[in-house]
């Protein structure tokens, strides 16, 4: 499958209400699942998902992994939107409290949040994922949006979910 995923065209941009997003990302995961399965390449299977949850996240401005590259530093991996910082150490932002405790990070705000780095200064909200593979933290899944509140606990939850399924890490 290599046309991407069969979803409405949204402009990049659009916020739908929180019921229709969710209901659009439960529409696209079994297809994100059809398209990376039997794929063991890290790279291959971040990159992918980092292009089909961009189609699939209209609210997006930012979609892809850090990797961890060292005890405390995340370097920028595949990832779809405006240039990422290339290095955050997991005593900054939002993507380093999601490396430091395991456990999403959902920010309604990022301007409220301490130490919240400005990669692009159009965010107003993020939603950060860990990728936990054999025990080990091997980065995290990185969501902005230009909209406060652009993203929910249930996108979350989802994203978790999947991100376990294909990193292999089931339940946590």
């Amino acid at each position: 499958m290599s046309e991407g995923i069969a979803l409405p065209p949204l402009p990049r941009g659009t916020l739908l209400d929180e019921a229709a997003r969710v209901a659009r990302l439960h529409e696209a995961l079994p297809q994100i699942r059809a398209v990376l399965a039997g794929e063991t390449d890290e790279v291959a299977l971040q990159a992918t998902m980092a292009c089909l949850l961009w189609e699939t996240f209209a609210q997006a401005n930012w979609c892809g992994f850090y990797r961890r590259v060292g005890d405390s530093t995340l370097a920028v991996g595949p990832y779809q939107g405006a240039m990422g910082c290339l290095r955050i150490d997991f005593a900054r932002g939002v993507c380093g409290a999601c490396a430091r405790t395991r456990e999403v990070q959902l920010v309604p705000d990022v301007r409220a949040f301490p130490g919240h780095i400005a990669c692009d200064d159009r965010t107003r909200s993020e939603l950060v994922v860990p990728v936990v593979t054999r025990g080990v933290l091997a980065a995290v899944l990185d969501l902005d949006s230009p909209h406060p509140a652009g993203f929910s606990r249930a996108e979350g939850d989802a994203l978790l979910g999947l991100v376990r399924e294909v990193f292999g890490e089931p339940g946590g």
